[in-house]
């Protein structure tokens, strides 16, 4: 089921990447505006003044030039004037069509100390008769005059390279927070994966023991912990091998003694019959403790493995089976506790699904193969046709020691058998689904990653 793009977006940010990154972009974005609005505060006066001082210099000089020249020489000094320092020199008309200056936080300022100098009949345009400039008009005499000056000689009158100053810097400060956070965060995505890893059976690469103290203890303690527990697994194995040993040695001489005492039939078969319960019951015990190494993983031809266990089950006189098994079903698992898991499966319906009214069980195994690639799943079901278990009680089935004598029926055993088929199972990184079958019975689902 696809998740909803509010949900997956909850998702993300709940991240401890995304979360990093926005907490360092949110404060390098606030301590940005709180810089470019400091440096605008202080630099508002200075600005106001060099700007304001420019003009007036500009225009007194011209009008001096002018006022002082020879009449014959304006027109040079005045082609000079454009030429070398941008100015240009207009009459004053009265039906110019005259714009208003630029609006914005440094010209009011500007305009007061330039009119406190000029006069007050100083007027100012952002744009005269359509010609774009620094529009400042003064007189000669009793004549007007507009002086442009080119808006590249005038700075600090836009904001533009402030915001495109502050957007390369926030840009440069979003990419130093995108790299801080994966720096933060390594350390975790690979206790993370070391922990996935040990969780599905493999063994991790020990952890570098480097870095922040909280960082190199957290990987130290990892580290000793799965040390510690391959060294649990390793003394289990060892103890399972004695178990084995010295409970099934005087199984075995018991069993010998029986052959050999002069007992009647019945008393015979009925300590032969504890005798193999009691082989049975160690038997589960070290089926479940036993541990599924991933490291012994191979390509197991589940059509085939399944196909065997049926006709084995068939050879039983109660036993009826049923198969539906798709070619060339192929998983990565240990064949050994995949096949121990089917077997395991069929003699839980053998035991507890007879069919009601018959003297025999019909057990239906199916397997199929969907999707591809690595979307490609495989599904394995044992279903019998029995009573079936309570709604309410399904949930117990797969709890170690557990057998449901109502609903199933009395058998002999230490209720291990599901126990040990939802180890495996999930050693092996797949779903194991339980629910009664429509019609009766009890269905037992198994979905794996195929190949």
């Amino acid at each position: 089921m696809k998740l909803p793009f509010s949900f997956r977006l909850a998702r993300l940010k709940s991240g401890l990447f995304w979360r990093t990154f926005f907490l360092l972009g949110a404060l390098t974005t606030t301590s940005m505006t709180a810089w470019v609005g400091m440096i605008s505060v202080v630099q508002h006066e200075p600005q106001v003044q060099q700007i304001s001082s420019q003009v007036i210099s500009v225009v007194t000089i011209t009008h001096a030039a002018l006022t002082h020249s020879a009449p014959e020489l304006r027109r040079e000094l005045l082609f000079e004037l454009v030429s070398n320092e941008g100015i240009r020199v207009f009459p004053l008309e009265d039906d110019d069509q005259v714009e208003p200056p630029a609006k914005n936080a440094l010209m009011p300022d500007i305009e007061k100390l330039v009119k406190a100098k000029l006069g007050p009949d100083t007027r100012f345009s952002s744009k005269v008769n359509g010609v774009a400039g620094f529009w400042v008009s003064f007189n000669i005499d009793d004549d007007q005059y507009w002086l442009m000056l080119e808006r590249e000689r005038i700075r600090g009158l836009t904001g533009i390279q402030w915001l495109g100053w502050a957007s390369v810097v926030s840009l440069v400060s979003l990419l130093g927070a995108a790299l801080i956070s994966s720096l933060v965060n390594l350390p975790l995505r690979r206790l993370t994966q070391a922990t996935r890893d040990f969780a599905q059976g493999k063994r991790p690469a020990p952890l570098p023991e480097k870095g922040p103290m909280e960082i190199m203890e957290a990987n130290r303690s990892f580290n000793q912990m799965v040390d510690d527990l391959q060294q649990v697994e390793s003394d289990r194995a060892v103890i399972l091998a004695g178990i084995s040993h010295d409970l099934r040695t005087p199984l075995a001489r018991m069993q010998l003694e029986v052959e050999m005492a002069n007992l009647s039939d019945d008393a015979r078969e009925g300590i032969q019959s504890d005798i193999g319960q009691m082989d049975a019951i160690i038997g589960q015990f070290l089926d479940y403790a036993k541990p599924t190494e991933a490291s012994s993983f191979i390509n197991v031809d589940l059509s085939e493995l399944l196909t065997d266990s049926a006709h084995e089950a068939a050879r039983q006189p109660d036993v009826r089976i049923t198969t539906d098994i798709a070619p060339g079903a192929h998983v990565m698992g240990n064949a050994t506790d995949l096949k121990r898991v089917i077997n395991n499966l069929v003699e839980n319906a053998r035991r507890y699904g007879k069919t009601p009214g018959e003297d025999y069980v019909d057990i239906d195994i199916k397997c199929g193969v969907k999707g591809l690639h690595a979307a490609k799943r495989v599904t394995i079901e044992v279903q019998d046709h029995g009573v079936g278990v309570p709604p309410e009680q399904i949930g117990q089935l797969l709890k170690p020691f557990t057998r449901l004598d109502e609903a199933r029926g009395q058998a002999n055993g230490a209720g291990l058998g599901l126990a040990i088929v939802d180890r495996v199972v999930t050693r092996h990184n797949a779903e194991l689904h339980v629910r009664n079958r429509d019609g009766g019975g009890l269905q037992i689902q198994i979905v794996m990653k195929g190949l």
